[in-house]
């Protein structure tokens, strides 16, 4: 259980392969040995001091930092990039020796209306705006719809697409459907990196969260995510666990290797770092970077940098000192 990769082949983007059934037909989820694995994981894992505060750095530039608010503005957006630019307080990188580390987070992630404005407000920065679409969050526009939303966003200067996924063919097993599906978000893309969400809360058992993993890694998925981040049940760590290990299969299976992004629910800098050990664990450290791991988060940040600035102090401090735009 947990054992590490460590024969690494590749880190060329996946393109995907041809639809195997044989793939999923056989996919099954012990689900009582995967509460046992998380029920362990937190009860004999734990960093803290100086290795906190440098596992709180590196989840900071994992983090896409989310607005996707009805009331979003202009304004909004532009406050939110420019913490995306400077996650952390000047002062506080100073104390950590990290004034000149280029610290950002991963990407900022808005809805397609504020995409143009992101991408201005991030130029020459390398931080990449990811725009939510293809009918976010039920996915149920018609199809034509959502592939043009898609290649839209691509237009403004979207550099990923985090699409969801139709719930229905999961829950009806129409795997055939769900892969053609993603296989036309892909080829929508382009040259912007694909990020499936499964809305895990939705799919009515582990296994079938197991199986629309595989399918969406099969039809050439850059990342799967867990959520929303709007359903009833957003991340979960044996959800996690159970996908972790279908990239891992997959992986085995083809060499190429495929990013996560929880999301939804993880607003603490606590659930944060035992995100990172699992990830740590199952897959190795190879997936502890951007490429292949992000958080979906907005207040999150703001918690990293109140355990960074107790760490530096020895004092907590009141929420509304890092607010987030």
């Amino acid at each position: 259980m947990g054992a590490e990769i460590h024969h690494l082949t590749t880190n060329q983007r996946n393109p995907g392969v041809a639809f195997h059934p044989e793939w999923v037909e056989g996919i099954r989820v012990n689900r009582s040995a995967v509460e046992r694995r998380i029920a362990t994981l937190n009860a004999r894992r734990t960093v803290k001091k100086q290795w906190q505060a440098a596992w709180l750095l590196k989840a900071i530039t994992l983090i896409d930092l989310t607005t996707l608010s009805g009331d979003d503005t202009p304004g909004r957006v532009q406050r939110l990039c420019a913490k995306a630019r400077q996650p952390v307080r000047s002062d506080l990188l100073a104390a950590l020796g990290m004034e000149t580390a280029g610290l950002t987070t991963g990407a900022v992630c808005v809805y397609h209306e504020m995409v143009p404005i992101a991408v201005k407000a991030l130029a020459g920065s390398g931080i990449p705006v990811a725009a939510v679409s293809t009918g976010f969050p039920a996915g149920l526009s018609p199809l034509k719809t959502r592939l043009a939303e898609i290649r839209a966003s691509v237009a403004a200067g979207a550099k990923e697409i985090d699409i969801v996924i139709s719930r229905r063919y999961v829950l009806c097993g129409n795997w055939k459907a769900l892969y053609d599906e993603i296989a036309a978000y892909r080829e929508a893309c382009g040259e912007a990196h694909l990020k499936t969400i499964l809305a895990t809360g939705q799919l009515g058992s582990m296994t079938k969260v197991a199986k629309a993993s595989m399918i969406c890694m099969m039809a050439g998925a850059d990342f799967i995510k867990t959520s929303t981040g709007m359903e009833a049940v957003n991340a979960t760590q044996p959800v996690s666990l159970i996908m972790l290990r279908m990239i891992r299969e997959y992986y085995e299976k083809t060499g190429f290797m495929i990013g996560f992004k929880p999301a939804g629910g993880i607003s603490v800098a606590k659930t944060a770092l035992q995100y990172l050990v699992l990830v740590k664990e199952e897959l190795g450290d190879e997936w502890l970077q951007p490429e292949l791991l992000r958080f979906g988060a907005s207040s999150l940040l703001g918690d990293i940098e109140r355990q960074l600035e107790h760490f530096v102090t020895g004092r907590y401090s009141a929420a509304n000192r890092h607010p987030m735009g």
